[in-house]
């Protein structure tokens, strides 16, 4: 859903952030010489970014001493937070397992640290009076779609898609509501919550039946970051697991403060999302909230190799993500469990 949110969230620092310690407790009370990050984020803000927007309202990067800006994206955006990550001038912020692979597999070192979206949220939003069931029925229709990420090459390489044409996506849903063979791409709480709003009929179709399931929303950061400030790594996955904990259990004043600096998005759709969302976020049994597996990123790889996207072996799956920051109390923050997805 695109929206114009322009103001960044902020936290004061109350702690300090010292060298690597082996627990994950605030540090003593200081304000000076604390770290400041900017957290980017790879879309305007929505329920996907809840928890982070949690963790910096309620101040839970304050608590362990980093102060944290999040500073909302917007088109162009899931691209240049990597670009920016690589580059140096930020440590930390939000995207896709695909978009991991693709970048480590070009030599940008970037590492998933906390992955709240389980399930990928990515579907296809066709109209219920199509008679399309399932993305397999897709035919005869304009799609709009981001045709050369690796859930589209997925689709094509997957699907007939029998005289589907596909045009560039534009984040909105106006032409899907004037147009009856129109489809287009989205998350299943965004998008379709506008269209029906605006008095449309959409019927969603979602991608991971098809196979394509990365995880979602992750928190990256650089194997730099890593092995030159660790804890501070261990500090922001540990506040921006909180804080999705948090979230889940509790979205509505986050939905609020949201709401409050966008109109725009109401807090209608932001309730919406975060309902929608909260299956998403389940994880295996045995995992923790934020937590991932290495089946995981192994059958991503693989996908994305047989798309012809990286060469074979160009990217070990075991460098894509860390799970060592994930602290085992955070195991009791699991929101219910599932069984697991991956092959």
């Amino acid at each position: 859903m695109k929206q114009q949110f322009h103001v960044l969230f902020t936290v004061v620092v109350l702690t300090g952030c010292g060298t690597p310690a082996s627990d994950t407790s605030p540090q003593d009370a200081s304000t000076e010489n604390v770290p400041s990050e900017v957290l980017a984020l790879n879309w305007y803000a929505e329920a996907e970014h809840g928890g982070y927007v949690a963790a910096s309202q309620l101040g839970y990067y304050d608590e362990v001493g980093v102060d944290v800006t999040v500073q909302p994206g917007g088109p162009g955006a899931p691209t240049l937070v990597i670009q920016e990550l690589a580059a140096g001038r930020i440590r930390f912020a939000i995207s896709n397992a695909d978009l991991v692979i693709l970048s480590r597999a070009r030599g940008a070192k970037i590492v998933a640290v906390a992955a709240p979206l389980q399930q990928s949220p990515r579907c296809i939003m066709v109209h219920e009076s199509s008679g399309i069931e399932s993305l397999q029925q897709l035919a005869d229709i304009e799609l709009a779609i981001s045709d050369t990420r690796p859930f589209a090459l997925w689709m094509k390489k997957q699907l007939p898609l029998t005289n589907v044409t596909m045009v560039p996506y534009a984040g909105l849903v106006g032409e899907f509501l004037q147009k009856k063979n129109f489809a287009q791409q989205g998350y299943v709480f965004s998008e379709p919550f506008v269209a029906k709003e605006k008095g449309g009929d959409p019927k969603v179709l979602m991608l991971s039946d098809i196979g394509f399931n990365p995880y979602a929303s992750l928190l990256v950061t650089t194997e730099e970051t890593i092995r030159k400030d660790p804890q501070l790594v261990r500090n922001m996955v540990a506040a921006s697991v909180r804080g999705w904990h948090a979230y889940l259990n509790d979205p509505l004043p986050v939905n609020e403060r949201i709401h409050a600096e966008n109109k725009d998005m109401t807090l209608e759709a932001l309730d919406f999302g975060a309902k929608s969302m909260l299956p998403l976020c389940s994880t295996p049994e045995n995992v923790p909230l934020c937590g991932m597996e290495l089946k995981r990123w192994r059958t991503l790889v693989e996908q994305i190799e047989q798309l012809g996207e990286i060469q074979e072996g160009a990217v070990d799956p075991a460098t894509c993500f860390s799970t060592e920051f994930l602290s085992n109390e955070l195991s009791e923050a699991n929101v219910g469990t599932t069984e697991s997805t991956s092959e």
